[in-house]
């Protein structure tokens, strides 16, 4: 974060990370060598790059401010249902668009020398060897995409005052872009002839990595942030999405979409284990022991009395919410540590109930979740989520579904599988059914009412005790 409100990635040091990893795993590949390989990345952040396959500087992420003063005059030109019906998502600076013209207006020697903008999944590619292509996942979150015609939009570029030639061409996931470079594989101890694959955004490879590739499938990622990804068939009405907050992106399987529900998910345990148990995480850490399965173990069986409004930063769809804050209702002189833990996870689900209750009004169906990520290491929290949304969770063996998913659209790309479901049959392996509990359903039902009507009761004041709490 070189200034207030930068954040960039360190695109130098990263990549000697990922090329460590490469070669660790390539060692331990023995008398089964890699054939091919594809690459699963965050989505906005690109990195500028010349022809000679070199970088030329950092990586902005989502949330640097820079660019923001671009997202009045772009959307006065673009309304959002025009956009939407383009591209699948709503003008905002988290995306590439408005960084790239950054680039370009304070850069302009950076921008003047990039041969091509390469998100991460596809810059990782061509610094192996590969040609400089994109998936459509990962190209939809440029907000350049059209997501109709799977091709970059003319009419966005144009209007955004920037130069396809810059961008880098397009395929589907799963696609064979190239081949490792004689250098790399040499450094990195691979087979010359290891074939790299188009990958995808790291959502859509998680689904494909835990099965989630059908209607009415979904991911339920329990990570930092928890993140929903249901899967359909064809596009919504704009104006029924952008309602409620959702954008429409391609899947990494072909013919399918997937949208994004999100919010604060293991920051709310984190934060929950350095305000209220710091002593023991500070001796766990010097014992080499990890702290949350004890402090989960103090839950309650039964669900609480405790109403928690997950508010802690900027909250997701379906209202992005910025000027608001964490509540706590319901507790006593005897309420436990344990209950105000168990309070905070049932209002992290309480959150997307209120937003996945209304996805059959715009036939999106979700008949189960695949649930994957640190948070699915806890039987409690995943039983807590099955019992409020009253709908089996299903975690696979392996809850890296990420990874998987990139190993998966690799062997697609080579053929090693006729297609994805093919390989999603041969990969991915269920471990446990978390049904959800009737009675312990029945008592969440009653108090998701309470929890609904929290926040638009305390509205207001919460907007003000937020602005108060920011004032220098």
């Amino acid at each position: 974060m070189p200034e207030p409100g930068w954040a960039e990635l360190d695109v130098f040091t990263v990549l000697e990370k990922i090329k460590k990893i490469i070669k660790t795993a390539a060692s331990q590949s023995g008398a089964d060598p890699v054939t091919a390989l594809s690459v699963s990345s965050l989505g906005e952040a690109v990195v500028p790059v010349t022809k000679q396959r070199e970088a030329l500087g950092n990586s902005m992420l989502n949330f640097d401010v820079r660019g923001d003063e671009y997202v009045n005059s772009l959307s006065a030109e673009l309304d959002d249902q025009r956009l939407y019906q383009i591209n699948g998502n709503t003008f905002g600076n988290h995306y590439s668009l408005t960084k790239i013209k950054w680039i370009k207006e304070h850069q302009p020697d950076i921008y003047e020398k990039t041969y091509k903008f390469l998100h991460w999944s596809s810059f990782v590619a061509f610094i192996l060897g590969a040609e400089p292509v994109l998936d459509y996942s990962l190209a939809n979150r440029s907000l350049l995409f059209d997501v109709n015609k799977t091709s970059w939009s003319d009419d966005l570029i144009s209007q955004a005052g920037l130069d396809r030639i810059k961008l880098p061409e397009l395929a589907p996931s799963g696609t064979v872009i190239g081949t490792i470079s004689k250098n790399m594989a040499d450094e990195l101890g691979l087979p010359s002839n290891v074939s790299i694959v188009a990958g995808a955004h790291d959502q859509c490879a998680n689904a494909l990595g835990c099965g989630v590739i059908s209607d009415g499938q979904a991911v339920y990622g329990m990570g930092t942030y928890i993140c929903i990804t249901p899967v359909f068939g064809s596009r919504r009405e704009p104006s029924f999405m952008i309602e409620r907050g959702l954008n429409t992106e391609h899947h990494a399987v072909p013919d399918k979409f997937v949208c994004f529900l999100y919010n604060h998910g293991g920051v709310l345990l984190k934060w929950f284990r350095d305000t209220f148990a710091a002593v023991e995480r500070d001796h766990a850490r010097a014992e080499g022991k990890g702290i949350y399965s004890q402090l989960l173990e103090e839950m309650p069986a039964e669900p609480t009395g405790i109403v928690a409004l997950p508010h802690f930063a900027p909250t997701g769809p379906p209202e992005f919410v910025t000027d608001t804050c964490g509540v706590f209702a319901g507790l006593h002189l005897d309420t436990s540590r344990g209950d105000i833990l168990k309070g905070i996870l049932e209002g992290s689900a309480f959150y997307f109930k209120e937003s996945v209750d209304t996805l059959p009004d715009i036939e999106i169906e979700i008949n189960d979740f695949r649930v994957v990520g640190g948070g699915s290491k806890s039987d409690a929290w995943i039983q807590i989520c099955a019992d409020i949304f009253g709908r089996p969770f299903v975690r696979p063996v392996f809850t890296e579904a990420g990874t998987l998913g990139a190993a998966i659209m690799a062997g697609v790309g080579v053929g090693m599988f006729s297609d994805f479901e093919s390989g999603v049959i041969n990969m991915v392996t269920l471990d446990r059914t978390f049904e959800p509990n009737a009675q312990r359903h029945a008592i969440y039902q009653e108090r998701f009412k309470n929890y609904r009507r929290l926040y638009p009761l305390a509205k207001e004041y919460l907007s003000e005790l937020h602005r108060s709490a920011h004032i220098k």
